[in-house]
């Protein structure tokens, strides 16, 4: 695995419940500005889904994105957790962010 890969995976780690963070966000913190497709990338290659909750990272517009398990599982995950969604987008969505 990449080192940018283990930055992105290890900060995933610390998004809380019920927060989102999005890809930009995730990419800046690991040091790596404008690098929020790998970041997609990186994510997608998740083994551990249930340790590295994954499905807490959306886009910056606040739409949810993609998952590797499909976007109902991932819009089921995070309403879950108390995030709210509208047409597949995060409602609330700055109040919900993770920077």
């Amino acid at each position: 695995m990449s080192e940018f890969s283990e930055k992105i995976l290890s900060l995933t780690k610390k998004i809380p419940r019920g927060k989102i963070t999005t890809y930009s966000i995730l990419a800046k913190k690991a040091g790596y500005p404008g690098a929020y497709r790998a970041c997609g990338t990186a994510l997608n290659n998740n083994k551990k889904p249930i340790l590295i909750p994954c499905h807490r990272v959306v886009c910056s517009n606040g739409c949810v994105g993609g998952y590797a398990f499909g976007e109902k599982r991932k819009i089921a995950l995070l309403v879950k957790e108390g995030i709210t969604i509208d047409d597949e987008h995060i409602r609330n969505f700055k109040q919900k962010l993770w920077t």
